[in-house]
């Protein structure tokens, strides 16, 4: 197996893994996450990347989770993000369990196959920068969603906002990996 072929192999088994906590918080919760106005979602994506990166820095949890459960959530509220992006917000639940893991599998199966032919084009560059730079370039592409949603979408040579979000889960996942390894 070639160094792509193992990278491929991680990123899938990464978001499989993202999906399988998908799959079980629906359970618990169902697609509660429908109400998350775009302003409110990136407020919880900003939270679980200050979170790790808090943690980073401190090297210790008072409340004993630690980054990876952030890496995966930032993941799974990536990928509810370009959800919400296509459906729009609603005022109550308005999405079953089954169309929530439809959706949910066409998203990351987007970001999976982009992360795939980014990895092709800077050609593994991932694997020689630290977790820490992964959190803070997630930082600024909140920061940027932000900026974007300030000025109503309208842009003049930027990315948009699902472009950020798949930024979001491709580092997530690399902090993932990342942290197996050790």
């Amino acid at each position: 197996m070639n160094m792509f072929e193992k990278t491929n192999a991680e990123f899938e088994a990464a978001i499989a893994e993202c999906r399988d906590i998908f799959q079980k918080k629906l359970h618990d919760y169902g697609a509660s996450w429908r109400i998350l106005r775009p302003s409110s979602l990136t407020d919880q994506l900003f939270i679980k990347a200050k979170r790790i990166r808090s943690l980073e820095i401190k090297k210790e949890s008072l409340v004993g989770e630690g980054i990876r459960p952030e890496f995966m959530a930032l993941i799974n509220y990536g990928i509810v993000g370009l959800i919400q992006l296509d459906k729009g917000f609603a005022d109550t639940v308005d999405t079953n369990n089954d169309e929530a893991m439809v959706l949910y599998d066409r998203y990351a199966h987007e970001a999976l196959e982009l992360m795939k032919k980014k990895n092709h084009d800077y050609d593994e560059a991932w694997r020689g920068m630290r977790v820490s730079s992964y959190t803070d370039l997630i930082l600024t592409k909140i920061e940027r969603i932000k900026e974007i949603e300030d000025l109503s979408g309208e842009l003049l040579v930027s990315e948009g906002i699902d472009a950020n979000y798949m930024d979001i889960i491709n580092y997530a996942v690399f902090g993932l990996i990342k942290l197996s390894e050790k």
